[in-house]
């Protein structure tokens, strides 16, 4: 038997765990991206699908809608969910949000949407090995990074009204910040949770919430990114 495989199998087994765990989780997120990338670029090929969901404000209301209320819904009753019912929960909130999002290939150039998207892919896995591996406790960091996100959520809802630029850019840089700490801080509270995990079926709820707030992490950062880096459609 080899040098590495004498290693491996002299881990610890709650580490070899968390690293299953973790995986998982990430695997997961990137289930999740690519199915809404998917969706996404499906309903903006289709001028049927785009004319019935953003011309008709009840049915695009209506799918902004079932998005919230699966999150919420997930977040809410996740302790009482199988894991095979939570996993179909968070994919079918990413294909919702991949026909919402759909709308960004209409307003954004193709050069933008991909340059920002691996913009922001370095960005978060930069934050999210740091996250990770960092000893320092980023407990304080998220509670400070979700009031933030509550103070953009108001300031974006009120400048709907006022039209003002500055907020508008303002907003956007400070909504980058924002999701550039709440990666960081889930990558690393869900390294604990994978440490920590003990039966099966907790595992593998965990581990879909663990990719859903990654997944909402990532999503934001890149729509916040686009905001600033996007080039518009003539």
């Amino acid at each position: 038997m080899s040098y590495l495989q004498n290693s491996t199998y002299a881990l610890p087994e709650q580490q070899l765990r968390q690293q299953a765990f973790v995986a998982r989780v990430y695997g997961w997120m990137a289930g999740g991206l690519a199915l809404t990338a998917l969706v996404s670029a499906y309903v903006a090929s289709s001028r049927t699908l785009i004319e019935a969901i953003f011309t008709n404000r009840l049915i695009f209301y209506g799918l902004l809608g079932a998005e919230l209320i699966l999150v919420f819904g997930l977040s809410a009753a996740v302790s009482r969910l199988t894991p095979t019912i939570a996993l179909a929960g968070f994919l079918l909130y990413a294909a919702l949000n991949g026909v919402t999002l759909s709308a960004i290939f209409l307003i954004y150039t193709a050069q933008s949407l991909a340059s920002t998207f691996f913009i922001s892919a370095a960005m978060f896995g930069c934050m999210a090995v740091f996250g990770s591996v960092t000893k320092r406790d980023l407990t304080g960091v998220g509670s400070f990074m979700m009031m933030g996100l509550i103070g953009v959520i108001i300031a974006s809802v009120v400048n709907i009204f006022l039209h003002s630029e500055a907020v508008y850019w303002i907003t956007s840089y400070f909504g980058v910040f924002i999701f550039i700490g709440l990666t960081a801080y889930d990558a690393q509270k869900i390294k604990r949770i994978g440490a920590n995990a003990t039966s099966s079926e907790d595992t593998g709820r965990a581990s879909v919430m663990g990719a859903l707030a990654l997944y909402l992490d990532f999503i934001n950062m890149f729509l916040f990114l686009l905001r600033i880096f996007g080039r518009r459609r003539d």
